[in-house]
């Protein structure tokens, strides 16, 4: 029985990770803060507490042991993971670092989006400090020989997750029979990976030794628009939505808090080959559509009204950046 570390464990990808790998039978310990959670607890687990921003909080948490496999759910940025090669260079025979497909290169130049597109994202901070974190590990490799595997999931969510900017404020306003703002025309590609199919290819890499040293995404085989993504928020909500567009550098000035995943990620058509991830683990196939994850997702704030909680600001907001392109629109008429 392999022995396996996951340092988080009750976040989107890590939770569905986490049920997936008790259920094939590892060992699994996790390693977080001991934080309440919108998502059940693990059972058949061991938990440990410790803050993975801090190395010595870290050792001091896991003493002297050693695991088969550790996986870093919660590195982001390079010193974190030039840390966590101190810690665990002798103490693992994989370490799995999770990054994100957002730093494949922004724009997209050619399609579909394999491993070796190049990384860099000029918008996103967070995806330049991933790149500089696969950097270090990767130098790692090439120089001490540390085991490490490279995983690049892509806007992966689960129930408790709209993913629409806005989150739930945006289903409420659906319901009134407030416009959905969409970014650009509504027509770039997108991809949406329910959480239980990237788990069934990231437990499939766990001791798997020949991805060592390897970069791999994981991300669903559905290609949807944001419109379409949208529509079928709504359906699942019992109700339509009236499309609003607006360019993409528009909604990003007038919503900073977006700007980032706007610019650096959501405003570019994104179309994945998963050939790698599917030699690797031939078992894996990205089985939930879409139509049915947008219906978890409604029907789990359903569930329990304490979780609809709408912004009014933001809500006031959507509407006064509503009413001003529709009146331009009108004067264009």
């Amino acid at each position: 029985m392999l022995t396996v570390l996951f340092i988080g464990g009750n976040g989107i990808i890590s939770s569905a990770c986490s049920r997936l790998a008790v259920a094939r039978g590892f060992d699994l310990t996790l390693l977080n803060r001991g934080r309440d959670t919108t998502r059940p607890p693990i059972d058949g687990v061991e938990t440990i507490v410790g803050d993975s921003t801090d190395a010595q909080s870290m050792r001091d948490a896991l003493g002297e042991r050693t695991f088969d496999v550790v996986v870093n759910f919660r590195a982001f940025s390079p010193e974190q993971v030039k840390a966590d090669v101190d810690l665990f260079r002798d103490r693992t025979g994989q370490y799995i670092f999770i990054s994100s497909a957002s730093a494949y290169q922004k724009p997209v130049t050619r399609f579909p989006i394999v491993e070796s597109t190049p990384l860099k994202n000029p918008f996103w901070q967070y995806s330049r400090d991933k790149i500089a974190c696969e950097r270090v590990l990767m130098d790692a490799f090439d120089e001490h020989d540390f085991p490490v595997t490279i995983v690049r999931p892509s806007h992966t969510y689960d129930r408790t997750l709209v993913p629409l900017d806005g989150g739930w404020t945006v289903i409420e306003r659906m319901r009134q029979g407030k416009p959905t703002l969409v970014h650009g025309d509504g027509t770039s590609l997108w991809t949406l990976t329910n959480h239980r199919d990237v788990a069934r290819g990231l437990v499939g890499l766990l001791g798997l030794t020949r991805s060592i040293g390897d970069a791999i995404h994981i991300t669903g085989d559905e290609i949807l628009t944001w419109d379409m993504i949208a529509n079928e928020l709504a359906a699942a909500a019992g109700t339509t939505a009236h499309l609003v567009h607006a360019a993409s550098t528009e909604v990003a000035q007038s919503f900073p808090e977006w700007a980032d995943g706007i610019l650096g990620d959501k405003a570019h058509s994104l179309i994945f080959d998963n050939s790698k991830i599917k030699a690797l683990v031939p078992d894996f196939v990205a089985s939930v559509p879409f139509s049915l994850g947008a219906r978890e997702i409604v029907g789990w704030y359903d569930e329990d009204p304490s979780r609809q909680v709408v912004d009014r600001e933001l809500d006031a907001r959507i509407d006064a950046f509503v009413a001003r392109v529709s009146d331009r629109v009108s004067d264009c008429r």
